[in-house]
């Protein structure tokens, strides 16, 4: 009981510390560390990884060294986004074509193509938030909304969509001997479901907000659109479209490393096609490179705080029950990978913990493996996006600059909410038949 109490107390204080803006580099460790007292993790040993330190700098090393590229790279390309006054024009492009009042669905549809195109969620955000920003300035929509839209083009209908080359989508395979296309009808029905009714209520939220009185609060350190030449939208739109084709070809031969590639030929085609616009390029080059590592360090802390808790035996009781459910198998491996999901803050976590205990279990008992892949990919992207979640922290305070209390509440529903109801559909649709 003392090991379970010290794992919750630990996760409770880490989400209610983050909300209050409490800093992560000094928050997640410190969390970290109470878990493992309470659960007798020893501080250190020399001769046995499996103690405070060793684990906590496991943690966190292994994911700056697996990402770091990738978040250097999307940062620089956002920022030469910016400073080249691509996004501008892009975003001014937008706005004439949709109109002021579908900014919100400009900024979730940019994001929506990137993501499924093959670009990691981790930095989607880093390329469409200036644009952005100059779409909620030009309509006046309230800032602190801007997260709720990256995440819901992000983490909701395209991370977990049937041929999504997301990792959330691919985990399932190895584990399942499917395809990123498992159950893709009812993927297709579930997607279409989260994005009409993630947009819905994210634009009744921002509605509301601006019934009282809430608008635009610009910043100094925004991008500022006045009457400088920017370059044609064009040369705006075909960098990222580098980025998703050469994703796309690449993905299947180079794997995580396709990223690097596409994100490579993105800042290069983006420099080249605008180089005239850029005014000041070290500057860019090196606001780029300060943002990566304030964006990756808080990921990476957070991740630390979750190679702790796997250290401890409260933990291993954790996934011991959840994965052993009883009642309908499908629900069963929805709520153990959301719950262990929650648990790490991390969707692929908790597929990774949850897949290689549940799928034997499942598959022998004859559940079909496309319709066990889909449901825990979808159900994989609810409980992770908790307050503590790399990508949240990451989105709304490295990337948007917001708070907690601010920004995490719009957020909260279209990415936990939305996605749950979209795990319900799917295993209805399942078990009708579908």
């Amino acid at each position: 009981m003392l090991s379970l109490f010290g794992l919750v107390l630990g996760l409770l204080l880490l989400i209610w510390l983050t909300m209050r803006g409490v800093n992560l580099f000094i928050l997640a460790p410190l969390c970290a560390l109470l878990v493992a007292v309470l659960n007798g993790v020893p501080f250190w040993l020399a001769d046995n990884p499996a103690n405070f330190v060793q684990g906590y700098m496991a943690g966190f090393s292994g994911f700056v060294s697996s990402w770091f590229l990738m978040f250097l790279l999307g940062a620089l390309f956002g920022k030469l986004m910016e400073h080249s006054g691509a996004a501008d024009a892009v975003a001014l492009a937008i706005v004439r074509k949709l109109g002021k009042q579908r900014a919100v669905l400009a900024v979730v549809l940019s994001c929506a193509v990137l993501t499924y195109g093959g670009v990691s969620v981790f930095v989607v955000a880093f390329s469409v938030y200036p644009m952005a920003v100059s779409l909620f300035k030009d309509a006046n929509l309230p800032r602190r909304f801007i997260p709720a839209a990256l995440g819901l083009g992000s983490v909701t209908f395209t991370m977990t969509s049937a041929g999504s080359p997301e990792i959330q989508n691919w985990i399932p395979i190895q584990y399942l001997k499917t395809t990123p296309y498992a159950g893709w009808e009812v993927s297709l029905v579930v997607a279409l479901l989260m994005a009409v009714l993630g947009y819905s209520w994210l634009m009744k939220l921002i509605r509301t907000a601006q019934a009282k009185g809430e608008q635009f609060d610009s910043r100094v350190a925004d991008p500022v659109v006045d009457d400088k030449t920017l370059p044609h939208p064009v040369f705006g739109v075909l960098p990222l479209l580098v980025v998703l084709l050469l994703s796309y070809l690449l993905h299947d031969s180079m794997q995580q490393a396709a990223l690097i590639v596409a994100l490579t030929g993105g800042v290069l085609s983006l420099y080249l096609l605008n180089r005239q616009f850029l005014k000041n390029l070290g500057a860019a080059l090196d606001q780029g490179a300060t943002g990566a590592l304030l964006a990756i360090g808080n990921t990476a802390a957070v991740v630390g705080f979750g190679s702790v808790a796997k250290l401890t035996p409260a933990f291993a009781a954790v996934v011991q029950t959840m994965t052993h459910l009883p009642g309908p198998e499908l629900i069963g491996a929805a709520v153990a990978v959301s719950a262990i999901a929650g648990l790490t803050g991390s969707a692929s976590g908790g597929q990774a913990i949850a897949l290689p205990e549940i799928a034997p279990v499942y598959l022998e008992r004859g559940v079909d493996p496309e319709q066990l892949h889909r449901v825990v990919a979808i159900s994989s992207g609810a409980l992770d996006s908790l307050p503590h979640n790399g990508y949240v922290v990451t989105t709304i305070r490295a990337i948007c600059g917001e708070s907690h209390q601010n920004a995490y509440w719009p957020v909260a529903a279209v990415t936990v909410v939305v996605p749950l109801l979209g795990t319900i559909l799917a295993i209805l649709l399942f078990q009708w038949g579908l």
